[in-house]
């Protein structure tokens, strides 16, 4: 009746569009208005979960908030007269609750960049997160339709408890920020929540510019987003790898009948940004390995499942493209080693296993790549040796075209197990196959690595949001080609940058989620040139508080170990010297990169200086006691020869223990 009675006032196309809003809408807690037409909807009655990552680069799930007494999310949009106007509202929002324990945001439904949203901030005076919304999913299903409409989350049941004007100031078409304020709608929820009481105001008339949400408009077409031409490849390319049959995937997505069953997951670990397991941020630099799934993809899936999953006509491509994983992805490798059986109890704590094989050549080859073969997924953690790694996603390591690793013949390969028991005694057997060059075909260029670690973290209880630094410097020009990063239960990001000579820092790659499950190298689709003075700095934060859900004990406080409860800040990269080849190889270069890693692991602030109030963990607890004799000049800091005879000693602790993994000589 509805749908008739709007044919008739607005036109078939229009009413088609409206009809189908109001369905599409309702089947995941929406309500359309007949505004829809225009973008106007009614508020969702619940919000749904998502991970969105923000400006600076830092990940924030809603979710992760369920213990604070209210969550508030304001729409926004970059370069709007009403957004300046709502500024100092805004800024008095953030500043009164945030010591109560209640996150502010702002949502950016647009296509606005990174840089424009930080210069927009920054000349609004304002520091808060803006959660870029590049899809528009989160702002559909919240019911998003103006600028500055403020939300008011009750994480207890997760009901929208307030959604309108800020106050009355910002209500209607024309701001009034100078006006007397007499309603303070979003204040006034929040402190009811806080206060444990019934919101009084629900919701207040808003009439601030619209937000364009195109799909509203389109709902009714979703039902028309073909499975076997626009979904089925979508999951072929980004799911099946994993999600086959013997896969690592704990489910084969290799049918409609199964991506169907498994529909309402798909669309939550896509709003959430769990799948696919890739942590880059997308707005930051481009890699050879990227698995994020596109802003056209996501949508296609989210909005496919939404209209309630259709299958249309045709044979099933998923069917005829997932295929079982093969035993070895690189194919059949040149030379197998198989490394001892491994009991693993089915608790307790499980000391890294270092087992070491002889290599069973009996001459050299250069290695091009590798694949690391688990007997038993759920107990190996991870793998590290001079022949490649392992961690859960990244089981093969490929060297750039005429680069490769020198392995020797006839000498001992030791290899670094990390076992984490999971409530049932097993036996590993591990495998690596290895692949090497033609031997009459040798790289022209030598493959390198290096780690830049900072062992003296020191991250204390509760603390949500912890951040360490560490940097290497390269003495000589370079190309970087990736970097993989490493932390336990308690890393919550991490970010890398390039600090040229005379340039401000340069970010590479961001984690705005760290996640200690799915570990990987991040390579980069063009490698990266470092001048000779470039500075690798990293930058993780750690989430130490009640609210990770990984957190085995937020009330100690974490230092640098081994174990998974124990913390660690490691980077290992992955690069070459520029001018460095197989016949003309310059070890002395890695030497001086080495030893700089000792101050960048001391010297938080990055001014080449270690003061006392930067030491700390163990390493700068023992550095502290002997600082006023290393310091030579008496001016209170350790720089250059001063810090000789630490880095030797640290140096060498830190080749003994990287020879774990090295190749003997």
């Amino acid at each position: 009746m509805k749908a008739k009675i709007l044919s008739t006032a607005l036109g078939g196309a229009a009413a088609i569009a409206v009809a189908g809003a109001l369905a599409g809408a309702a089947a995941y807690g929406q309500t359309a208005s007949i505004a829809g037409v225009a973008g106007q909807v009614t508020p969702a009655k619940k919000a749904e979960n998502f991970r969105l990552v923000d400006q600076h680069a830092k990940s924030h799930e809603l979710f992760y908030y369920k213990n604070s007494p209210a969550i508030v999310i304001v729409s926004y949009e970059p370069g709007s007269s009403y957004i300046a106007a709502a500024a100092d509202a805004l800024k008095s929002l953030n500043d009164t609750y945030a010591a109560k324990d209640v996150p502010v945001f702002l949502l950016s439904s647009s296509e606005a960049g990174r840089k424009q949203i930080l210069a927009d901030m920054k000349g609004l005076g304002l520091d808060m997160p803006v959660l870029l919304d590049d899809a528009q999913l989160i702002g559909e299903s919240l019911g998003v339709s103006r600028v500055a409409e403020a939300f008011v989350i009750n994480p207890k049941t997760w009901e929208v408890a307030y959604s309108g004007p800020i106050d009355n100031r910002l209500a209607g078409k024309s701001p009034k920020p100078k006006a007397a304020l007499k309603a303070r709608y979003a204040a006034d929820a929040v402190d009811s929540l806080i206060a444990g009481a019934a919101v009084k105001t629900a919701s207040a008339r808003l009439d601030s510019p619209m937000i364009a949400f195109p799909e509203r408009t389109r709902r009714a077409e979703f039902a028309n987003i073909s499975y076997t031409k626009e979904v089925a490849p979508i999951i072929a390319e980004n799911c099946a790898a994993c999600h086959t049959e013997g896969g690592i995937g704990p489910f084969p997505l290799n049918s409609y009948e199964m991506v169907k069953g498994f529909a309402p997951m798909i669309r939550e670990v896509v709003r959430t940004d769990r799948m696919p397991p890739y942590n880059a941020d997308p707005h930051v630099g481009q890699f050879a390995n990227d698995m994020n799934l596109s802003v056209a993809d996501q949508k296609t899936l989210v909005h496919w499942i939404e209209a309630g999953a259709p299958r249309d006509a045709g044979p099933d491509p998923l069917k005829a493209e997932v295929k079982p994983a093969p035993e070895w992805e690189l194919g059949e490798p040149d030379l197998i080693l198989t490394l001892p059986a491994f009991d693993v109890p089915a608790s307790g704590v499980v000391d890294y296993q270092n087992p070491v094989l002889d290599n069973p050549l009996t001459e050299g080859r250069w290695l091009r790549a590798s694949t690391v073969n688990v007997g038993d997924r759920q107990a190996v953690h991870h793998l590290l040796s001079p022949v490649g790694g392992y961690a859960v996603g990244a089981e093969s390591t490929v060297y750039p075209e005429t680069s490769g690793v020198w392995v020797e013949p006839g000498q001992k390969l030791r290899f670094q197990m990390h076992y984490t028991p999971y409530g049932k005694a097993t036996t590993d057997v591990t495998r690596v196959g290895l692949y090497f060059y033609p031997k009459d075909a040798p790289p022209k260029l030598v493959r390198r690595s290096a780690v830049v670690l900072n062992a003296g973290i020191e991250i204390p209880p509760g603390e949500a949001r912890h951040e360490e630094v560490a940097y290497m410097t390269f003495p000589e020009n370079a190309t970087l080609y990736s970097v993989f990063p490493h932390a336990h239960y308690r890393g919550e990001n991490a970010s890398f940058f390039l600090q040229r000579p005379g340039q401000e820092e340069e970010m590479i790659l961001a984690l705005p989620k760290y996640d200690f499950n799915w570990q990987r190298g991040y390579e980069f689709a063009e490698p990266i040139k470092i001048p000779a003075g470039t500075k690798l700095i990293t930058r993780y934060q750690y989430d130490n508080s009640a609210n990770n859900p990984a957190n085995p004990d937020p009330t100690i406080t974490v230092r640098w170990g081994e174990q998974s409860w124990e913390e660690m800040q490691y980077t290992a990269v992955s690069f070459r010297w520029d001018d460095e080849t197989v016949q003309n190889q310059k070890p002395a270069y890695m030497d001086e990169l080495n030893a700089s890693r000792v101050l960048g692991m001391l010297d938080s602030n990055i001014d080449g200086k270690v003061q006392k109030s930067e030491l700390r963990g163990r390493i700068g607890g023992m550095i502290k006691i002997q600082f006023d004799k290393m310091d030579a000049d008496k001016d209170g800091e350790l720089a250059g020869a001063e810090l000789a005879p630490i880095s030797k000693m640290m140096n060498r602790r830190i080749r003994d223990a990287e020879s774990e993994q090295s190749v003997g000589k």
